[in-house]
């Protein structure tokens, strides 16, 4: 038995933007209609390095894929070790017998799987035809969430970024310019409230444990796609912003004790009550999605196992087909 080594060069050499938006839908809808198998992620804290490390399993039952997941958010990385905050590491599994098919990195995987399921959370939550966006934080996933939102819609004007960090946000732009995207008028500005101010979409990328968007700056018809609070402890929004929008998790138990929510869900500011629903049930068509063209609406990413399935598979998929990677001889 043999099994498939991918690098991480290799994976982004095989998957597009295009076919993963497609893949994760999908998984969103298979998990609303109750077809996949996936735990809670489990965490293992470092708070002396000011870190975690997390595992991801899931099986999407439908079409036999499984996959775990093991992935690190380390907040210093960059500037201690000139590594990523976010390193990833995926397996995917025979469901028949157990057998590793392949091993892959993971770090571009979490970062496009999760700038897609900003873009369908987009699509079924913000208004008609946005024309603004605007980003708090510049890291990784501030480029997916942007890759992916242009890749959807093609008619925004204006997109706003903001970051604490000179060095992110530089890179950002120069990135921006590699794209191409400089078409769309982006533009950096001073402070989180230029960013906020006047945007259909809000993204925000950071890992702050303090409101950083207050809810004087928000309008009403504003979508907000809130990636960076993935842990206990993590929140980007003033709490006054979930009181008065609809609010949409992409997994309740997860959402709860990590997500956007968990701060003021814990002190009691909002209650299980105040939340809509997932993602998932609105993909899958058992809920509505946005009603109304001035509600609030906030979706808050805590990063599903399934996405990361989904997605590995099509990158294991392509390089058999593609003869891409190196095998290594597995004997049980």
């Amino acid at each position: 038995m043999k099994t498939l080594l991918l690098s991480e060069e290799n994976v982004k050499k095989l998957l597009s933007i295009e076919e993963v938006m497609r893949s994760v839908e999908l998984a969103f809808k298979m998990k609303g209609l109750g077809h996949v198998q996936m735990p809670c992620k489990q965490y293992l804290f470092f708070r002396k390095y000011n870190g975690d490390l997390r595992t991801m399993p899931s099986y999407l039952e439908d079409n036999d894929v499984v996959a775990v997941k093991i992935v690190n958010s380390h907040s210093e990385n960059r500037g201690k070790f000139n590594l990523p905050t976010v390193i990833a590491t995926i397996i995917l599994i025979d469901p028949r017998n157990g057998v590793p098919l392949a091993i892959m990195g993971g770090t571009w995987i979490t970062d496009l799987r999760t700038g897609v399921a900003g873009a369908i959370a987009s699509k079924y939550l913000a208004k008609k035809d946005p024309r603004v966006i605007g980003f708090v934080g510049a890291g990784a996933q501030a480029k997916t969430q942007l890759l992916s939102h242009l890749s959807f819609y093609k008619n925004i004007d204006t997109i706003k970024v903001w970051s604490r960090s000179k060095e992110s946000l530089e890179e950002y732009l120069e990135f921006s310019k590699d794209e191409n995207v400089n078409g769309n008028d982006l533009i950096s500005v001073p402070n989180v409230r230029e960013a906020v101010i006047d945007s259909d979409i809000i993204i925000s990328t950071t890992p702050s444990k303090e409101p950083l968007i207050l809810e004087k700056w928000v309008s009403r018809g504003t979508h907000i796609n809130c990636i960076g609070a993935d842990a206990p402890g993590k929140q980007e929004l003033d709490p006054a912003i979930l009181m008065k929008s609809k609010i949409v998790l992409d997994d309740w138990e997860q959402g709860c004790h990590s997500g956007e929510i968990n701060v003021p869900l814990s002190r009691g500011l909002i209650s299980e009550s105040d939340i809509y629903g997932d993602i998932c049930e609105i993909v899958a068509g058992l809920k509505v999605g946005r009603t109304s063209s001035n509600e609030i609406t906030v979706f808050t990413s805590t990063g599903l196992a399934v996405q990361d399935a989904a997605t590995a598979n099509i990158a294991y998929k392509k390089a058999l087909k593609e003869n891409i990677g190196e095998y290594i001889e597995y004997t049980p």
